[in-house]
């Protein structure tokens, strides 16, 4: 993240990371650094406590991340907004847990932004909040989401309705300057009905 200013547009906004292990790392670590360079705190959300193990293509593994809390033990309430970061595993996991989905669900019905990169979008679709929405993803992804009643587009970075989605890491500058802008922004219940 190249954010050289220092932006307090986030001040008093609390974040909330959903990930698992096999997050993809850059999708973990820029957004969280342009965040809390905004003035923004996030705390990482997970399926299990103690660490979640990071990679870099899904075959090189990183770092190791401290998990905040747990998806059972958190409200949508407790948060401004929500950040899933791709990796083809950290989303397929989290696919598999009713309580991490019902957690993004939540998100949406809130009308809370949702920020999702790469593979993260598979929530979206898991959860129906993809069908009638304009989002973009990793090419992989593109027939689920179209299957899953989206408007699929290649584009760098793509916000409809409060849910900003975005490619890959390659796209991570415009993304994390959107999520900034959408976390901000707040409530988009409106946009929603």
């Amino acid at each position: 993240m190249t954010n050289t200013t220092t932006n307090t547009t986030l001040q008093g906004k609390k974040i909330a990371i959903l990930a698992a292990d096999g997050v993809e790392e850059i999708e973990l670590t820029s957004p969280r650094e342009a965040v809390e360079q905004a003035g923004g705190v996030t705390e990482l959300i997970s399926l299990e406590p103690g660490e979640i193990q990071s990679m870099k293509g899904d075959l090189e593994p990183q770092g190791k991340y401290r998990v905040d809390r747990l998806v059972t033990d958190v409200s949508v309430n407790d948060y401004d907004g929500l950040l899933l970061p791709g990796g083809t595993v950290n989303p397929d996991k989290l696919r598999l847990s009713p309580d991490a989905m019902r957690l993004v669900r939540a998100f949406y019905d809130a009308g809370k932004p949702i920020a999702s990169i790469c593979h993260g979008p598979w929530s979206l679709s898991e959860t129906g909040i993809a069908q009638g929405l304009r989002l973009t993803s990793w090419p992989s992804l593109r027939h689920e989401l179209t299957l899953a009643g989206a408007q699929w587009v290649d584009e760098e970075c793509v916000t409809d309705k409060g849910v900003v989605t975005s490619r890959s890491p390659d796209d991570l500058p415009a993304f994390n300057k959107k999520i900034v802008e959408e976390f901000a922004e707040g409530d988009h219940s409106s946009r929603r009905k």
